[in-house]
Protein backbone atom coordinates (compact mmCIF):
# COMPACT_ATOMS: atom_id res chain seq x y z
CA UNK A 1 0.00 0.00 0.00
CA UNK A 2 2.28 3.48 -1.02
CA UNK A 3 1.36 7.01 0.45
CA UNK A 4 -0.36 7.99 -2.63
CA UNK A 5 -3.40 6.05 -2.17
CA UNK A 6 -4.08 6.88 1.33
CA UNK A 7 -3.12 10.35 1.23
CA UNK A 8 -6.27 12.46 1.01
CA UNK A 9 -8.77 10.54 3.02
CA UNK A 10 -6.59 8.25 5.28
CA UNK A 11 -7.85 4.82 4.37
CA UNK A 12 -8.20 3.25 1.14
CA UNK A 13 -11.48 2.43 -0.86
CA UNK A 14 -11.13 -1.66 -0.24
CA UNK A 15 -11.24 -0.21 3.48
CA UNK A 16 -13.79 2.03 3.58
CA UNK A 17 -16.29 -0.96 1.48
CA UNK A 18 -15.25 -2.83 4.99
CA UNK A 19 -16.11 -0.56 7.21
CA UNK A 20 -19.38 1.09 5.56
CA UNK A 21 -19.99 -2.51 4.99
CA UNK A 22 -19.97 -3.48 8.94
CA UNK A 23 -21.50 -0.31 9.78
CA UNK A 24 -24.72 -2.19 7.67
CA UNK A 25 -24.48 -4.79 9.08
CA UNK A 26 -24.57 -3.89 12.56
CA UNK A 27 -27.63 -1.54 11.82
CA UNK A 28 -29.21 -4.00 10.27
CA UNK A 29 -28.59 -6.62 13.26
CA UNK A 30 -30.06 -4.13 16.12
CA UNK A 31 -33.10 -2.38 14.22
CA UNK A 32 -34.50 -5.52 12.25
CA UNK A 33 -36.24 -6.77 15.28
CA UNK A 34 -37.74 -3.06 15.99
CA UNK A 35 -39.37 -3.68 12.81
CA UNK A 36 -40.49 -7.06 12.74
CA UNK A 37 -42.25 -6.14 15.69
CA UNK A 38 -44.13 -3.29 14.23
CA UNK A 39 -45.21 -5.33 11.24
CA UNK A 40 -47.28 -8.35 13.60
CA UNK A 41 -48.71 -5.11 15.45
CA UNK A 42 -49.72 -3.35 12.16
CA UNK A 43 -51.20 -6.73 11.55
CA UNK A 44 -53.77 -7.31 13.99
CA UNK A 45 -54.53 -4.08 14.38
CA UNK A 46 -56.10 -3.04 10.64
CA UNK A 47 -55.35 -3.19 6.99
CA UNK A 48 -53.54 -0.76 5.19
CA UNK A 49 -55.71 -0.94 2.32
CA UNK A 50 -59.09 -1.07 1.71
CA UNK A 51 -60.30 -4.67 0.92
CA UNK A 52 -63.22 -3.71 -0.45
CA UNK A 53 -61.65 -1.37 -2.84
CA UNK A 54 -59.52 -4.24 -4.26
CA UNK A 55 -62.45 -6.85 -4.58
CA UNK A 56 -59.96 -9.73 -4.01
CA UNK A 57 -58.44 -11.87 -1.69
CA UNK A 58 -57.78 -10.73 1.86
CA UNK A 59 -54.68 -10.02 2.53
CA UNK A 60 -52.12 -7.29 4.09
CA UNK A 61 -49.31 -4.56 2.78
CA UNK A 62 -46.65 -2.81 5.34
CA UNK A 63 -43.55 -1.34 4.15
CA UNK A 64 -40.66 -2.66 7.01
CA UNK A 65 -37.78 -0.30 7.06
CA UNK A 66 -34.91 -0.93 9.46
CA UNK A 67 -33.30 2.78 8.73
CA UNK A 68 -31.36 1.98 5.85
CA UNK A 69 -33.94 0.25 3.89
CA UNK A 70 -37.87 0.12 2.77
CA UNK A 71 -39.54 -2.86 1.96
CA UNK A 72 -42.83 -3.76 1.57
CA UNK A 73 -44.31 -6.99 3.51
CA UNK A 74 -46.89 -9.12 1.50
CA UNK A 75 -49.35 -10.22 3.77
CA UNK A 76 -51.87 -13.07 2.29
CA UNK A 77 -54.58 -14.54 4.37
CA UNK A 78 -51.97 -13.29 7.60
CA UNK A 79 -49.17 -14.83 6.04
CA UNK A 80 -45.91 -13.77 4.46
CA UNK A 81 -42.92 -16.39 3.63
CA UNK A 82 -40.18 -13.98 4.38
CA UNK A 83 -41.53 -10.65 6.75
CA UNK A 84 -44.65 -12.58 9.13
CA UNK A 85 -45.23 -15.86 9.45
CA UNK A 86 -48.47 -16.42 11.30
CA UNK A 87 -50.90 -13.91 13.20
CA UNK A 88 -51.12 -13.69 16.98
CA UNK A 89 -52.77 -11.68 19.53
CA UNK A 90 -50.35 -8.92 21.41
CA UNK A 91 -50.50 -6.54 23.96
CA UNK A 92 -48.09 -4.50 23.07
CA UNK A 93 -44.45 -3.98 22.29
CA UNK A 94 -42.82 -6.22 24.97
CA UNK A 95 -45.83 -8.97 24.63
CA UNK A 96 -44.86 -8.83 21.29
CA UNK A 97 -41.20 -9.63 21.72
CA UNK A 98 -41.68 -12.26 23.95
CA UNK A 99 -44.63 -14.17 22.49
CA UNK A 100 -42.38 -14.19 19.54
CA UNK A 101 -39.29 -15.75 20.68
CA UNK A 102 -41.38 -18.46 23.02
CA UNK A 103 -43.04 -19.29 19.59
CA UNK A 104 -41.07 -19.06 17.02
CA UNK A 105 -37.90 -18.82 18.52
CA UNK A 106 -35.52 -15.43 18.73
CA UNK A 107 -33.98 -16.06 15.08
CA UNK A 108 -37.70 -14.92 13.93
CA UNK A 109 -36.75 -11.63 15.26
CA UNK A 110 -34.92 -10.85 12.27
CA UNK A 111 -37.12 -12.11 10.02
CA UNK A 112 -36.17 -10.68 6.20
CA UNK A 113 -32.90 -9.79 7.12
CA UNK A 114 -31.02 -11.65 4.20
CA UNK A 115 -33.02 -9.63 1.45
CA UNK A 116 -32.13 -6.52 3.48
CA UNK A 117 -28.49 -6.97 3.43
CA UNK A 118 -28.86 -7.97 -0.33
CA UNK A 119 -29.98 -4.11 -0.80
CA UNK A 120 -28.75 -2.08 1.65
CA UNK A 121 -24.63 -3.42 1.68
CA UNK A 122 -24.00 -2.23 -1.92
CA UNK A 123 -26.58 1.15 -1.45
CA UNK A 124 -24.34 1.95 2.19
CA UNK A 125 -21.26 1.06 0.21
CA UNK A 126 -21.62 3.39 -2.43
CA UNK A 127 -23.30 6.47 -0.40
CA UNK A 128 -20.54 6.34 2.65
CA UNK A 129 -17.43 6.21 0.24
CA UNK A 130 -18.93 8.58 -1.98
CA UNK A 131 -20.07 11.00 0.51
CA UNK A 132 -16.49 10.82 1.55
CA UNK A 133 -14.59 11.46 -1.52
CA UNK A 134 -16.87 14.33 -2.55
CA UNK A 135 -16.52 16.33 1.24
CA UNK A 136 -12.53 16.33 0.95
CA UNK A 137 -12.97 17.24 -2.92
CA UNK A 138 -15.67 19.98 -2.09
CA UNK A 139 -14.17 21.14 1.09
CA UNK A 140 -11.07 21.98 -0.75
CA UNK A 141 -12.40 23.62 -4.00
CA UNK A 142 -15.02 25.55 -1.47
CA UNK A 143 -11.95 26.81 1.13
CA UNK A 144 -14.24 29.52 2.23
CA UNK A 145 -17.82 28.01 2.44
CA UNK A 146 -15.96 25.17 3.62
CA UNK A 147 -19.36 24.57 6.08
CA UNK A 148 -21.41 23.85 3.09
CA UNK A 149 -18.86 20.91 2.11
CA UNK A 150 -21.05 18.41 4.02
CA UNK A 151 -24.45 19.58 3.08
CA UNK A 152 -23.67 19.51 -0.98
CA UNK A 153 -21.66 16.15 -0.62
CA UNK A 154 -24.79 14.40 0.96
CA UNK A 155 -27.30 15.68 -1.01
CA UNK A 156 -25.07 14.23 -3.99
CA UNK A 157 -24.19 11.10 -2.97
CA UNK A 158 -27.62 10.17 -1.52
CA UNK A 159 -29.00 11.39 -5.31
CA UNK A 160 -26.23 8.74 -6.99
CA UNK A 161 -26.99 5.87 -4.61
CA UNK A 162 -31.11 6.05 -4.93
CA UNK A 163 -30.51 5.97 -8.62
CA UNK A 164 -28.37 3.17 -9.21
CA UNK A 165 -29.87 1.17 -6.81
CA UNK A 166 -33.41 2.19 -7.65
CA UNK A 167 -33.84 -0.62 -11.08
CA UNK A 168 -32.62 -3.14 -8.47
CA UNK A 169 -35.33 -2.19 -5.51
CA UNK A 170 -38.16 -2.58 -8.37
CA UNK A 171 -36.56 -5.86 -9.47
CA UNK A 172 -36.62 -7.07 -5.98
CA UNK A 173 -40.33 -5.65 -4.91
CA UNK A 174 -41.21 -7.44 -8.01
CA UNK A 175 -39.95 -10.79 -7.35
CA UNK A 176 -41.43 -10.55 -3.44
CA UNK A 177 -44.64 -9.46 -4.33
CA UNK A 178 -45.35 -12.04 -7.31
CA UNK A 179 -42.98 -14.90 -6.18
CA UNK A 180 -41.40 -14.74 -9.59
CA UNK A 181 -39.01 -17.21 -10.49
CA UNK A 182 -35.91 -15.24 -12.63
CA UNK A 183 -37.22 -16.30 -16.14
CA UNK A 184 -40.57 -14.97 -15.01
CA UNK A 185 -38.59 -11.63 -13.72
CA UNK A 186 -36.64 -11.62 -17.16
CA UNK A 187 -39.71 -11.53 -19.28
CA UNK A 188 -41.72 -8.84 -16.30
CA UNK A 189 -38.67 -6.44 -17.07
CA UNK A 190 -38.10 -6.90 -21.11
CA UNK A 191 -42.19 -6.38 -21.40
CA UNK A 192 -41.72 -3.58 -19.13
CA UNK A 193 -38.91 -1.86 -20.93
CA UNK A 194 -40.48 -2.72 -24.17
CA UNK A 195 -43.31 -0.75 -23.64
CA UNK A 196 -42.78 1.85 -21.76
CA UNK A 197 -39.31 2.33 -22.42
CA UNK A 198 -35.89 1.62 -19.76
CA UNK A 199 -36.72 4.71 -17.73
CA UNK A 200 -39.53 2.39 -16.45
CA UNK A 201 -36.93 0.71 -14.19
CA UNK A 202 -36.74 3.94 -11.87
CA UNK A 203 -40.04 3.31 -11.07
CA UNK A 204 -40.92 5.77 -7.59
CA UNK A 205 -37.78 7.40 -8.13
CA UNK A 206 -39.28 11.00 -7.87
CA UNK A 207 -40.48 9.94 -4.05
CA UNK A 208 -37.63 8.52 -2.65
CA UNK A 209 -35.27 11.42 -3.87
CA UNK A 210 -37.52 13.73 -2.41
CA UNK A 211 -37.74 12.44 0.91
CA UNK A 212 -33.79 11.20 0.90
CA UNK A 213 -31.81 14.18 -0.23
CA UNK A 214 -32.90 16.51 1.58
CA UNK A 215 -32.64 14.10 4.50
CA UNK A 216 -29.23 13.46 3.73
CA UNK A 217 -28.19 16.81 3.16
CA UNK A 218 -29.74 18.22 6.48
CA UNK A 219 -27.99 14.79 8.12
CA UNK A 220 -24.30 15.29 7.37
CA UNK A 221 -24.63 19.31 7.56
CA UNK A 222 -25.78 19.07 11.37
CA UNK A 223 -23.51 16.17 12.23
CA UNK A 224 -20.32 17.85 11.11
CA UNK A 225 -21.11 20.75 13.33
CA UNK A 226 -22.60 18.60 16.01
CA UNK A 227 -19.49 16.41 16.20
CA UNK A 228 -17.49 19.94 15.99
CA UNK A 229 -19.51 21.89 18.73
CA UNK A 230 -19.07 18.18 21.22
CA UNK A 231 -15.23 18.21 20.72
CA UNK A 232 -15.16 22.39 21.63
CA UNK A 233 -17.58 21.41 24.79
CA UNK A 234 -15.87 18.68 26.01
CA UNK A 235 -12.29 19.60 24.94
CA UNK A 236 -10.92 17.16 22.86
CA UNK A 237 -9.28 17.60 19.97
CA UNK A 238 -10.20 14.23 17.99
CA UNK A 239 -13.96 12.82 18.38
CA UNK A 240 -14.46 10.14 20.26
CA UNK A 241 -17.35 7.29 19.73
CA UNK A 242 -19.45 8.90 22.62
CA UNK A 243 -19.55 12.49 20.38
CA UNK A 244 -20.24 9.89 16.85
CA UNK A 245 -22.82 8.71 18.33
CA UNK A 246 -24.46 11.36 20.13
CA UNK A 247 -24.10 13.61 16.76
CA UNK A 248 -25.53 10.28 14.25
CA UNK A 249 -28.24 10.52 16.41
CA UNK A 250 -29.42 13.90 16.81
CA UNK A 251 -28.55 15.08 13.12
CA UNK A 252 -30.82 11.92 12.43
CA UNK A 253 -33.60 12.35 14.53
CA UNK A 254 -33.62 16.23 13.25
CA UNK A 255 -33.93 15.22 9.83
CA UNK A 256 -36.33 12.82 10.06
CA UNK A 257 -38.77 15.21 11.47
CA UNK A 258 -37.97 17.67 8.59
CA UNK A 259 -38.67 15.34 6.15
CA UNK A 260 -41.35 12.97 8.04
CA UNK A 261 -44.51 14.71 5.02
CA UNK A 262 -42.67 13.16 2.43
CA UNK A 263 -41.68 10.00 3.99
CA UNK A 264 -45.48 9.37 4.69
CA UNK A 265 -46.33 10.33 1.06
CA UNK A 266 -44.12 7.67 -0.21
CA UNK A 267 -45.01 4.94 1.86
CA UNK A 268 -48.80 5.40 1.48
CA UNK A 269 -47.42 5.22 -2.60
CA UNK A 270 -45.93 2.04 -1.45
CA UNK A 271 -48.51 0.48 0.08
CA UNK A 272 -51.24 1.26 -2.73
CA UNK A 273 -49.32 0.30 -5.82
CA UNK A 274 -47.72 -3.10 -3.64
CA UNK A 275 -51.75 -4.42 -3.04
CA UNK A 276 -52.34 -4.02 -6.67
CA UNK A 277 -48.99 -5.51 -7.51
CA UNK A 278 -49.27 -8.49 -5.16
CA UNK A 279 -52.94 -9.23 -6.34
CA UNK A 280 -52.09 -8.65 -10.38
CA UNK A 281 -54.22 -5.95 -10.47
CA UNK A 282 -52.97 -3.20 -13.96
CA UNK A 283 -54.28 0.52 -13.58
CA UNK A 284 -53.88 2.68 -16.29
CA UNK A 285 -54.67 5.14 -14.00
CA UNK A 286 -51.23 7.78 -13.25
CA UNK A 287 -50.32 7.92 -9.59
CA UNK A 288 -50.71 11.02 -8.12
CA UNK A 289 -47.67 13.48 -7.70
CA UNK A 290 -46.20 14.05 -4.72
CA UNK A 291 -47.87 17.67 -3.67
CA UNK A 292 -51.22 16.14 -4.99
CA UNK A 293 -50.56 13.27 -2.44
CA UNK A 294 -49.76 15.60 0.58
CA UNK A 295 -53.27 17.59 -0.22
CA UNK A 296 -54.98 14.98 -0.16
CA UNK A 297 -53.60 13.92 3.05
CA UNK A 298 -54.21 17.21 4.82
CA UNK A 299 -58.11 17.19 3.71
CA UNK A 300 -58.39 13.94 4.97
CA UNK A 301 -56.70 13.94 7.91
CA UNK A 302 -55.53 17.70 8.80
CA UNK A 303 -52.16 19.16 8.70
CA UNK A 304 -51.15 16.41 11.37
CA UNK A 305 -51.57 13.30 9.33
CA UNK A 306 -48.40 14.47 6.94
CA UNK A 307 -46.50 13.64 10.69
CA UNK A 308 -48.25 10.78 11.13
CA UNK A 309 -45.89 7.76 12.65
CA UNK A 310 -43.44 10.32 14.29
CA UNK A 311 -42.06 8.28 17.03
CA UNK A 312 -42.02 5.39 15.42
CA UNK A 313 -39.75 6.66 12.94
CA UNK A 314 -37.76 8.26 15.20
CA UNK A 315 -36.98 5.48 17.93
CA UNK A 316 -36.11 3.36 14.19
CA UNK A 317 -33.71 6.33 12.61
CA UNK A 318 -32.05 7.73 15.86
CA UNK A 319 -30.13 4.41 16.87
CA UNK A 320 -29.86 3.44 12.97
CA UNK A 321 -28.22 6.81 12.31
CA UNK A 322 -26.11 6.63 15.71
CA UNK A 323 -24.89 2.89 15.09
CA UNK A 324 -24.55 3.76 11.26
CA UNK A 325 -22.14 6.71 11.71
CA UNK A 326 -20.07 5.90 14.86
CA UNK A 327 -19.42 2.09 13.52
CA UNK A 328 -18.12 3.68 10.04
CA UNK A 329 -16.05 6.46 12.26
CA UNK A 330 -14.44 3.96 13.84
CA UNK A 331 -13.62 1.75 11.22
CA UNK A 332 -12.26 4.52 9.82
CA UNK A 333 -9.92 5.68 12.99
CA UNK A 334 -9.10 2.10 13.30
CA UNK A 335 -7.67 1.65 9.40
CA UNK A 336 -6.34 5.54 9.78
CA UNK A 337 -4.30 4.40 12.71
CA UNK A 338 -2.95 1.21 10.96
CA UNK A 339 -1.75 2.59 7.67
CA UNK A 340 0.00 6.00 9.46
CA UNK A 341 1.76 2.88 11.41
CA UNK A 342 2.51 0.82 8.11
CA UNK A 343 4.20 4.29 6.93
CA UNK A 344 6.45 4.91 9.41
CA UNK A 345 9.56 4.69 8.43
CA UNK A 346 11.65 1.62 9.71
CA UNK A 347 14.72 2.56 11.95
CA UNK A 348 17.84 0.18 11.46
CA UNK A 349 19.74 -0.72 14.37
CA UNK A 350 23.31 -0.47 14.01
Amino acid sequence: MGAKEVESTGITPVQQIIVSSSGALLTSLFVTPLDVVKIRLQAQNKPLYKENVLRSKPGNCFVYCNGLMDHLCFCDNGNSKVWYKAPSRFQGTLDAFIQIIRKEGIKSLWSGLPPTLVMAVPATVVYFTSYDRLRDFLMYKLENYANVAPLLAGAIARLGAVTLISPLELIRTKMQSRQLSYSELHQCIHNAVAKNGWLSLWRGWGPTVLRDVPFSAMYWYNYEQGKKWLCKRSGTAETTFAINFTSGAVSGSIAAIVTLPFDVVKTRRQIELGELEALNKVTTKKSSSTWIMMNRIIVENGFTGLFTGLMPRLIKVAPACAIMISTYEFGKSFFYKLNAEQLKPVKLVP
